[in-house]
Parts: structure tokens; sequence; C-alpha cells
């Protein structure tokens, strides 16, 4: 076994100590007797006897003096570690730096191997993973799923005695698949409830976990200062927005209320029903109407007021309306519309790359921890943050799409102080798409029809199943699903040369929940990116054939749920998880629709590739290279020059009042009327 395949050792069942045997039994971490924690210190010799003698692998852990890891014994071992606490976010930094500086992987394993039982475990594996994903000598090692160390974040708490039982009593080959049940976090009497099949999916809350590990806001610089973080982070957000109304449309909803007055009541209660198995206690309720209140939790180091948090949005908002924001130092930095966006991203979230946290304040961190820790804001009852103190859980709650609303409509307030794209910015001359359709891949399907169904998956949970049973442990889940599709586009060069292009489609709503019609301005903001990539155009026709699966947004289901066992590590590393995990969900590429069919508008245009390239060449079908309109490419540049969200990112001139007035005037694009019809019915993934 290689040395860099030993640290997926540490990332196994992160409860159990790391003398515990690994991998069903098979493998042991030979650990130096001071490398023990003072609980089992005394007894040393006799664990090692004892759980060592019937392992097929065993893996020696060198001797180092032990690190110093005082500063990360301050999170608590066995409580909550929240990355929206800037305390809390800057020993994650600090301990990403402690690993990314050890000089050899055998030094990386013993320094790891001491802090595990010390630390976090939460804190320890996010150091830990994205310390090895950003490592040259690590950064091809396949980490496993935030899903399979702590499958409490995702799951029905109720399951897991049902899986301890199933794995106790019945031997692994006769085991029955244990399933998750839908919608129980509450009833039908909650309209809010509708969306539970968005906002509690798997997919969605592991996407959150993994684009924030490969875009951490603090740790080294080469880890944190990517090229256009800032940037992603708005866009990733906005979609993720402008995909959840869509959503709320095809149940009949409103548009999700931006949180724009934070001393107002919130009427959304949300009930998680999750526990933390660090401390096996469950995440605390909201209920309706919980009113705001200044946060003072002085444990935590948690203290703000709602003035602050008021005074930071303001302060981003005049600087947007100035045109500049303000260095540490009073110097004017303009937001110009090549960088405004990133730098405005850095300082809402806000990153280690904020020109002035001093003064801009944790605008985006703060909108979580006000809600997060509504129910207690004084730790006056000694409970911890709600679901939406954490990146993994976060999205479950309805006022995670409220808080982010308000942050997104920040970004659009930017963005409505530049100009609209003119035609030389649109137009691609001798270019002309001729026709645009989709169609399912099936026989006589019907043109520009598309189909959703609830599918039922399973997952195996054993590797998160402290001091649990040996062998797989199936529980099942329902989840949104949709039959694969082709986009076929006809499109005319009248040039004479080959050209090369970058196809750019979309899908947006006509109407809203009331089926009242979109204005430009409303629809182009609910926009949902599904594809986008590189066309070579011969001179004349060109027929352009498109599967679904290829989307440059989402990544295939096997890789959202993928597993990482120690008896698989022998084998090559096909896969490199960092970017291979990060991408939307590909179950949830399109929206739900209603079961008579919603009509979207499907839009397309091909832009100049000359003003498109950043001048390096990838191949979107290696490296994980295929999810890269939310989560960039690995030790690359953003392969799009152009603004992310474009052409949709700005306001569009006063005469353009519909998608077909912008259309009209390019050749270079086209759009289609297409349908979206959901069938209430459960099909097992075969």
């Amino acid at each position: 076994m290689s040395d860099n395949k030993k640290l997926l050792a540490l990332l196994q069942r992160p409860l159990e100590p790391t003398f515990y045997p690994k991998d069903n039994g098979k493998t042991v971490v030979d650990l130096p007797e001071n490398f023990l924690t003072e609980r089992y210190r005394p007894i040393g010799a006799s664990l090692q006897s004892r759980f060592g003698n019937d392992a097929d692998t065993r893996i020696p852990v060198r001797n180092v003096s032990p690190p110093a890891i005082s500063f990360a014994e301050a999170v608590p071992r066995r409580g909550g570690f929240s990355l929206f606490n800037p305390k809390h976010r800057q020993i994650a930094g600090n301990l990403i730096n402690l690993f990314m500086n050890q000089p050899d992987v055998e030094t990386l394993m013993s320094v790891a191997a001491y802090s595990r039982d010390r630390l976090n475990p939460i804190l320890f594996q996010y150091a830990l993973s994205v310390a090895i994903q950003h490592r040259p000598d690590t950064k091809d090692l396949n980490i496993p799923s935030f899903l399979e160390l702590f499958p409490d974040s995702f799951v029905d708490p109720s399951v897991f005695p049902k899986l301890r039982e199933e794995g106790a009593i019945v031997q692994a080959e006769n085991r029955m698949t244990i399933d998750i049940p839908m919608n129980y976090t509450a009833s039908d009497r909650e309209d809010e409830q509708r969306l539970a099949y968005f906002r509690e999916d798997i997919g969605v809350n592991l996407h959150h976990w993994h684009w924030h590990l490969v875009y951490p806001g603090e740790g080294p610089d080469r880890v944190v200062n990517k090229d256009r973080r800032g940037e992603l982070f708005y866009y990733m957000h906005q979609q993720l927005i402008a995909r959840y109304n869509v959503e709320r449309f095809c149940n009949r909803l409103a548009r999700v209320r931006p949180l724009t007055n934070l001393r107002e009541p919130l009427p959304e209660g949300y009930f998680p029903k999750i526990i933390r198995s660090l401390n096996n206690r469950a995440f605390p309720p909201r209920p309706q109407n919980t009113v705001l209140r200044d946060i003072n939790r002085v444990d935590d180091s948690v203290i703000f007021t709602v003035s602050d948090l008021e005074r930071s949005e303001s302060r981003i908002a005049e600087s947007i309306d100035g045109g500049y924001v303000v260095g540490p130092g009073g110097n004017r930095i303009p937001l110009d519309e090549r960088t405004g966006i990133d730098v405005l991203g850095n300082i809402m979230e806000p990153s280690a790359l904020s020109v002035n946290s001093q003064f801009y304040g944790n605008y985006h961190g703060n909108l979580h921890n006000i809600i997060a820790y509504s129910h207690d804001p004084d730790n006056r009852f000694l409970e911890g943050y709600g679901v939406v103190g954490e990146f993994q859980t976060a999205m479950r709650d309805p006022s995670f799409y409220r808080l982010h609303a308000q942050v997104d409509n920040m970004f659009h307030r930017y963005k409505r102080t530049l100009q609209p794209y003119n035609a030389n910015q649109l137009n691609y001359n001798g270019i002309q798409i001729q026709s645009l359709g989709v169609q399912l891949n099936r026989a006589n399907a019907p043109a520009n029809v598309l189909l959703t169904y609830w599918q039922r998956s399973q997952v195996d949970l054993a590797t998160g199943l402290d001091f649990g049973p040996e062998g797989n442990v199936f529980a099942s889940f329902t989840h949104l699903q949709h039959a694969p599709f082709t986009f076929r586009l006809t499109v005319n060069n009248t040039s004479g040369a080959t050209r090369r292009g970058t196809c750019r489609i979309f899908i947006g709503p006509k109407v809203d929940e009331r089926n009242t019609g979109l204005t430009m301005d409303e629809q182009r903001l609910l926009m949902i990116e599904l594809d986008k990539f590189t066309v070579n155009l011969n001179p004349g026709t060109n027929n352009i054939v498109r599967r679904s699966e290829q989307s440059s947004v989402t990544i295939p289901y096997e890789r959202t749920f993928r597993q990482v066992a120690l008896s698989n590590i022998n084998e090559p590393s096909t896969e490199q998880f960092r970017f291979c995990n990060c991408g939307w969900p590909h179950h949830l590429l399109i929206p739900k629709g209603t079961p008579e069919g919603m009509q979207f508008d499907l839009f397309a245009m091909i832009s100049n590739y000359a003003d498109d390239t950043v001048n390096q060449e990838f191949d979107e079908n290696v490296n994980c290279n295929d999810s890269h309109s939310f989560c960039g490419l690995r030790d690359q540049l953003y392969p799009d020059r152009r603004p992310m969200g474009y052409p949709f990112d700005r306001r569009m001139p006063t005469a353009v009042r519909s998608l077909t007035d912008f259309t009209r005037g390019n050749t270079n694009m086209a759009t289609s009327q297409v349908q979206i019809r959901f069938t209430n019915t459960v099909i097992a993934r075969t």
C-alpha cells in the first residue's frame, strides 16, 4: 500500500479511535504508544494485541514529536464545528496550514494520526480533506464523500437503530435495505413542505459541502486564492436560488422572499429531525415567527447585534452604488465590470480574500449565524446552532433560501450598475442557429417534451456507523429524476471558414405560480444553466447533438454517492476527488415540472470562442473537468472569459421586452418552447 493511500485509514468511521480496526477488521493502524490519548495510554499494550491480531494489513505510523495542535482543541471535540463561525474558520485555516506544511506524506500521516483522536472529528476531516486535495503529493487520492463519514447529517435518524440491528443480527449477504422515508420533517399542512424533495435532497446538500471544500474561505493563499473565486461564490448561489424559485413555481408557490428586514419575525419554521452523532443531540428546531435578536454567544465567540449586520449590508450597498469599495487605508478599489463581482463575492462571503473585512464585516456568515442561533441567541439554554449553521445541512431549511435571495439581490444591485451587453458582445457574425430542440432518448418520443419522476436509490452507510456492524449496510431513499434526453441544434456557418464557438444552453419558466407571464427582467434572473461546451463549426450546415448527461453543470449519480473502501485502495486512482465530487447532482438537472406539463423557454446561443477563451485547452472528458460551470477546473483558470451567467447576468436594453426580442437581433441565438411533465410514480434504480 503506497504511503498516500494509508491516509485513507484516517478517513473512516470518524468517531472510532485510530487504533480501532478499519475496513471490516482487515486493517489496523499501529500507533506509537505516546500517540494514544490519556484514556487509552495506560492500556496501550493490551489494545494493540487485542485489536491487531486478525488484521491482513498493518499500517505503521512513524513516531514524531507531537505537533502543536492546542489552537485547534479550542473547538470542543464533541461539539459543533461551523465554518460560519469566524473563530472556527480561522482554526480550520491554521490546521489546513499545519497539514499542508508537512515535508512528506509519511510525516503528514504521523501528524494527522496524532491529531485525529484529539480534535473535533468534522474539523479534522475537513482540514485533512482540504490539505490532501491541495498537496501535490496527495491530490490524486480519492477521499470519501461526507455522506460516508457523517450520514447523520443527511438522513432521518430513525433509520440508524434499524441499520445497526440489521447489521448486528443478519449476515451481510442476507441484509435487507432500510428505507429512508420521504417528507419526514413536516406534514402537508405546511406549504414549504412541497419543496422538501429539493431542500432535503442528499445530493444537493453534498454539493453544497463539496463546493465549499474546493473553495475554502481560510487557509494558505495557494488554497484560498483561486481564479475568480468570489465570482463563483456569487454564481453558484445565484443559480441555486434561480433553481429553487423555479421549483417553487412547479409546486404553485411564489418566489422566495428575500430577507430584506431583519426586524420582522421569520414566518418559516423548521424542525429538522436530524441528530449530531458527535454528542447524540438533535439539531434545534426553529418555531414559526421567530424574532431575530442580537447574538451574544460568548463561549462560541459569536457576538454581534442586528444593527451590526444592518451596518455591514448598508456599507456594501453604498459601495456598490458608489462604484468602489474601501481598502484598509481608505484607498478606493473600483468595482469595474471585469473584476468587480469577484471583489464583491469575497467581501460578502467573506473569505480571507476580502479587501477589508474589518469595515465590511462577516455579512453572509452572520446572516447564517443570526438564524442558526435564533432559538437561543445568548446561550441561556445551552443549545447549539440550527441546521443553517453548517454547510452540509444549511440547504435543508427554508430560511437558507431567504437569506441567500437577499445576498443574491446585493449582487444584482451591482450587476444593474453595468451597461447592458452591446451588439458586439452578443453577436457572432456569420453564425445562425436555424433550429433548436430537445428529445427523450427513446423511440418515437415527442419533440420538446421532458419527463420527471421519483426514483428510489440505495446507498451504503456502513462506513459512517461508528462502532457499528462489519460489511455493507444499505439504505434506500427517494429523489427526483428525469428521463435522459438529447439537445439537437442545426447551425449554419456562412463565414466561409471553420469557426469555433461556445454553445450555452439555458432553460427558464414562462409564467409564475399564478400562471402570470414573466417580464424579461424577471425571467432572466430565473434562467437555469443546463450546459456549456465548445463547438467547431464547418462552413455550411452543422448538426450539433449533445446528451443531457454531458452537462457542464452536473456530476453523475455514481460520483455523488461513490464509495471508497480501504479494500479497494490498491486500485489505481482513476478519478480525482477534489473536482470529481464537486458539481450539481445530475438527478436535479432540470426542474420537476407539473403533472399536466409546465411550459418553459429553452434558450441556446453560440458565442465567439475568440472572446470566450482564456488561452488554455481542456478536455471536458478527463480529470473531472465535466462540472466546470459551478466548480471551475483543477489548477487552471475558469474556462470561460465571459462573466458567469452571461448573457443573462446584466439588465436588458429597454427595447428588449421578451426572450423573442432578445434573440430577434442575434442570429447566433435561438429559443424553443419545451414542456416538462412530472409523473408521480416511484421507479427503482436498476
